[in-house]
């Protein structure tokens, strides 16, 4: 393995990790602050962690050309808007969700957003194919197993969580739209910025707020903030840069796992075998939609790299 390709391996383990373990951190943080007070705390301190990537960006920027053009800050402006708040609402759901169900299924059920965003991809004329409808059978019969129960219901926390999911999908749609005429820095500080405005108005209307529950809750709020949002996003930006888009797709989907893991060791959460089974479905569900596209190349690599050499 090339070093360059280890090391954005590594990278991009590391950001699935920090992404797993803040579903982990959420389900801490509301011990003691509501939902939103935790989203709107987590969002402020996102946004803010983005600001020195923000602030380089706009200083390069500054060097290449003498005048920023009015309608460019306002299509920032309004992109950020648009997906702020649908990353409220996602954000929003998974959260409350959170209050009701365990931090391992959440991380399962939310993970779903990749197999999500071809489906809803067809609203746009965007062609699904094989692999995501193949994965999609297999993720619902995995959602089937981890949360419907033997009465045909679903538990609250999971349906929102899957709600949830559909907005993160929706989220990653609109993102990859306006990313290909804006800053993405920029695009995320302002999503973020209004994502935490919403939440603290939300919690500021519906929850009690106190000083004592805050400084309960700080390091999960620090850790969804500043790590979750600010260090993995500009990880995963690094760690993409090296990997290909299959082999990043199978690392970040570990995310999920990592939610599960860290919520038994942690949290003392404790998933029946009926449940691992759909985690291991949804798993599969995940990666076959991402990897099928490339199912011949690595049939190929491996024939290439193992078959028996002929002597002679």
């Amino acid at each position: 393995m090339k070093l360059k390709t280890f090391k954005s391996d590594f990278i991009l383990l590391l950001t699935a990790s920090i992404w797993g373990l803040a579903f982990v951190a959420q389900r801490m943080g509301m011990d003691h602050v509501g939902p939103f007070t935790y989203n709107g705390l987590r969002f402020a301190l996102g946004g803010l962690s983005l600001l020195p990537f923000l602030l380089v960006g706009l200083k390069r920027r500054k060097n290449r050309i003498k005048v920023v053009a009015e309608p460019d800050l306002k299509e920032i402006v309004g992109g950020g808007i648009l997906s702020g708040l649908i990353l409220f609402c996602g954000s929003s759901l998974q959260q409350v969700g959170l209050v009701y169900t365990t931090a391992g299924k959440a991380g399962f059920i939310t993970g779903l957003y990749v197999v999500f965003v071809p489906v809803l991809g067809l609203i746009w004329k965007q062609r699904a194919g094989t692999g995501t409808w193949i994965g999609a059978v297999m993720a619902a019969a995995g959602l089937y197993l981890l949360s419907v129960t033997e009465q045909m219901t679903m538990e609250f926390g999971d349906l929102l969580e899957l709600i949830g999911a559909v907005f993160f999908a929706l989220h990653v749609i609109i993102i990859g739209r306006l990313s290909q005429r804006i800053d993405t820095v920029s695009l995320s500080f302002v999503q973020c910025m209004l994502c935490s405005i919403l939440s603290l108005i939300t919690a500021f209307a519906f929850e009690k707020i106190s000083l004592a529950g805050i400084r309960l809750a700080a390091f999960p709020i620090f850790y969804g903030g500043v790590f979750s949002v600010g260090i993995a996003y500009s990880l995963q930006i690094y760690g993409q840069k090296g990997s290909h888009p299959a082999h990043a797709a199978i690392l970040l989907s570990l995310e999920s796992l990592i939610a599960a893991i860290g919520g038994w060791l942690i949290l003392n959460e404790f998933l029946s075998g009926r449940a691992l089974a759909g985690c291991g479905l949804m798993m599969s569900g995940m990666l076959v939609s991402q990897l099928y596209p490339y199912w011949g190349a690595m049939v190929a690599w491996f024939q290439n790299r193992f078959a028996p050499k002929s002597k002679g």
